[in-house]
């Protein structure tokens, strides 16, 4: 048991680490403006409209908390891995 709690807190910590990695990309592409920085702000919020509500149905459904921010994790590293490419 304290091996899986061990486990969502290095996870929360990445999470968070990962996110602000993220969240300075965006805000780099955003100081710059231009329309790729108006399509990225449209795109960020649809994201994470649909990512809350994946979020809420798998909690819904009993899934732990490990695997809801495995699952946000897999989306922020997604993000990224795109804004770095661009």
């Amino acid at each position: 048991m304290l091996f899986g709690w061990w486990m969502t807190g290095m996870d929360m910590a990445m999470l968070g680490l990962e996110a602000q990695g993220v969240i300075a990309q965006r805000m780099a592409m955003f100081a710059l403006g231009g329309p790729a920085a108006q399509a990225e702000a449209q795109l960020m919020v649809t994201e994470k409209m649909l990512a809350a509500g994946e979020a809420a149905m798998m909690l819904a459904t009993g899934a732990s908390n490990g695997k809801v921010i495995r699952s946000y994790r897999r989306k922020v590293q997604a993000n990224a891995r795109r804004l770095s490419r661009g």
